[in-house]
This record gives structure tokens, C-alpha cells and sequence, in this order.
């Protein structure tokens, strides 16, 4: 890929399985999965949750269970049987996360979590922060590597609207030198920002959703803006970056 000079750089991954992972060293990585498992860890770092520990498989996360540890995720959308939490931000609320561990696992965002790990530092994404994280990034500095979980190894426009959304609120604060992708997703947001749910519906992501009953979920994700908060993965955990 060709950059420029000294422009901040901007690198887009469409999905977990385009992830270059010796492309991600010195770099920045933001991971998104806004429907819903990025949104639901940025709810929960933003209402005090101890951590976030992101696990693979089911079984990994039931090796942590005990009246300490809350379980999370979800598989096809569905609670997971014998976990204390779903994968919908709503159930993330401070009364039931604060002070709390919570373990992890869904069906796209934990495995892409957990890919980003060659890169110096990994943020957390979603549209409820995506200004803050703007900021923090333009302060940092570093070249940014954006990943697109997708939906099972395949593309999801819901993501890439949140790259966009990521990358708009990046170029207010700083001129870069994006990838065709980058550039692509921001345009998208761009062009779609002001009735977002109209383009967003063409999703199959989406239609999934909403055929189970997640309507509720789908318009909290999509919130702009809402959470002061930028979650960072290191050393196994997810935890507030102290701004």
C-alpha cells in the first residue's frame, strides 16, 4: 500500500480474516464490533467493571466462573446457557457491572480482540465513543490499523459504518493518508450520517438481529457519541485507558 509523507496513516481490515497480522506491529489498532460485543465492552468499561477478559470459546470462559466473575456473550445472537450476562449493553448497566470481572466470548468481536494482538496498542471501537476515541488517537499519534470483525468471516456494512464514523471524527482533528478502505467506509458514513438506520437496514447483520427480537440492542449500538470512555486490551484484559 502507498502513503504519503508524514500523514497520520490509516489502514482499514473489511473483516477478521483480512487481518494482516505483521502489518499490525508499531501500530495503533482499533477493533469494532458494533453489533453489539465492542458496544457492549464500552458500556461495561464506562459503568466501572473491573475488566474485561475476552476468551475464545465457551469452555474457556466457564473455567473462570465463581461468584466473582460475571460470564458474557452470546452465541448466534443467543444468550449463552449458564452465563450470568447476554451480549445487549443494555444488561451492562452499573448496578449489575460495577467492580465486577467480567469473562467474555461471542461469535466475532472476542476472536477479532484477540487477533489485533501483534499491535503495540489495541482500542475499542464502537459508535457510543467514537469521538473520544478519535481524539485519543490523534493524541497518540501512532499509524492506526481499523479492524472490521464482520459477521463470521464475511463483511458487515454495520461495521464498516462505524469505521466511518471512527475515521470522520478522526479527519475534524487531523489531516490523514488513508487506504482505498479507509477511505471507502469514511465516505459511506459521510454520505449516509444524517439517516443512518435508512442504509443501515440493508445489513444482513441487521436483518439477523431484528428477525430475533434486537431491535432495542440495534439503536443503542448506533448512539453517537455517548460514552467519555476509550477501552484498551492488554496483558489479557480490557480496562478504562487512563485519559
Amino acid at each position: 500500500m502507498y502513503f504519503r509523507g508524514d500523514y497520520m496513516k490509516i489502514n482499514l481490515f473489511p473483516t477478521l480474516n483480512s487481518v494482516e497480522e505483521e502489518g499490525l506491529k508499531g501500530t495503533t489498532a482499533v477493533v469494532i464490533d458494533v453489533l453489539r460485543a465492542t458496544s457492549v465492552i464500552t458500556t461495561a468499561v464506562y459503568n466501572g467493571c473491573l475488566d474485561v477478559v475476552p476468551v475464545l470459546e465457551i469452555e474457556d470462559a466457564l473455567n473462570y466462573k465463581n461468584e466473582k466473575v460475571l460470564l458474557g456473550g452470546e452465541r448466534r445472537g443467543f444468550k449463552i446457557e449458564g452465563f450470568d450476562l447476554s451480549n445487549s449493553p443494555l444488561e451492562y448497566n452499573r448496578e449489575n457491572v460495577e467492580g465486577k470481572r467480567i469473562v467474555f466470548t461471542t461469535s466475532n468481536g472476542t476472536r477479532a480482540i484477540i487477533k489485533a494482538k501483534y499491535s503495540d496498542t489495541i482500542l475499542i471501537g464502537s459508535m457510543l465513543n467514537a469521538k473520544y476515541l478519535a481524539d485519543f488517537v490523534v493524541k497518540k499519534g501512532s499509524d492506526i490499523n481499523i479492524i472490521c470483525s464482520g459477521t463470521d468471516g464475511n463483511f458487515s456494512i454495520d461495521d464498516f459504518l462505524c469505521a466511518g464514523k471512527i475515521i470522520y471524527e478522526i479527519n475534524k482533528l487531523k489531516e490523514m493518508d488513508m487506504t482505498d478502505f479507509a477511505t471507502l467506509a469514511y465516505l459511506t458514513y459521510m454520505n449516509n450520517r444524517e439517516n443512518i438506520f435508512e442504509y443501515l437496514k440493508y445489513a444482513s447483520h441487521y436483518k439477523y438481529m431484528m428477525s430475533i427480537g434486537l431491535e432495542e440492542d440495534i439503536m443503542c449500538c448506533f448512539k453517537e457519541d455517548i460514552l467519555d470512555v476509550v477501552p484498551y486490551f492488554k496483558d489479557g484484559s480490557i480496562k478504562k485507558y487512563p485519559l
